[in-house]
């Protein structure tokens, strides 16, 4: 019983950790979010993705839902042109406000993240390739949350998101397949080499306990 309550705290411990790490971030723009012009880049995703690989999928969706909290704060508070997209609180900057569709870019592939991240590491790990599975686990974080947001921006706000950034609604799956492409890609390999470093150092001290 001792046992089970010590493990019980110790990830209620860990997982307030995590949610004080990304709290952090979102306060602080360059731990979090980097603003790149009318969008944001992200590494919370890997705090998101370090937190579900160590304690699990449900844990890793909690944290997920920390991370479309902050994102939805950041851009109701700190609101560029296409933060209708991420909050329905946002100001309505480009003429638009988002309304439930916000919500549900904001909150539903960030919460994947978490899911995906430790299902992804689970799965992977089972054929004792541990550093396969971290790396891989960090990559996928970093690709569900950039194509399920930007499929998202593009299924629901198509045409609004296209008159903010200045295109035309033609020329959108262009931009969209760019910014996945490159932007999506960077943050895939930036992901997988902090996930690894750092969940794999948590689990080895983990496991040396």
């Amino acid at each position: 019983m001792k046992r089970d309550s010590y493990q019980k705290t110790k990830r209620m411990v860990i997982m307030a950790v995590f949610i004080a790490i990304i709290i952090i971030q979102t306060l602080v723009p360059i731990l979090g979010f980097i603003p790149l012009g009318i969008m944001n880049a992200t590494i919370i995703h890997v705090t998101v993705a370090i937190g579900a690989i160590l304690l699990g999928a449900k844990e890793g969706a909690g944290l997920g839902f920390v991370f479309g909290l902050g994102s939805m704060w950041k851009n109701t508070f700190m609101p560029n042109a296409t933060s209708f997209c991420f909050s329905p609180f946002a100001p309505a900057i480009a003429g638009y406000t988002g309304g439930i569709r916000a919500v549900i870019v904001c909150f539903v592939p960030r919460i994947l993240v978490g899911v995906v991240a430790a299902l992804v590491f689970r799965a992977i790990r089972k054929t004792g390739k541990l550093k396969l599975a971290l790396l891989v686990a960090g990559a996928m974080a970093a690709i569900t949350n950039t194509i399920l947001v930007m499929s998202g921006i593009y299924f629901l706000f198509g045409e609004h998101y296209a008159s903010a950034t200045g295109k035309e609604l033609t020329q959108l799956p262009l931009v969209i397949v760019g910014i996945i492409g490159t932007q999506g890609i960077a943050e895939a390999i930036v992901s997988a080499i902090l996930t690894l470093a750092v969940a794999g150092t948590l689990l080895k001290i983990s496991e040396e306990r």
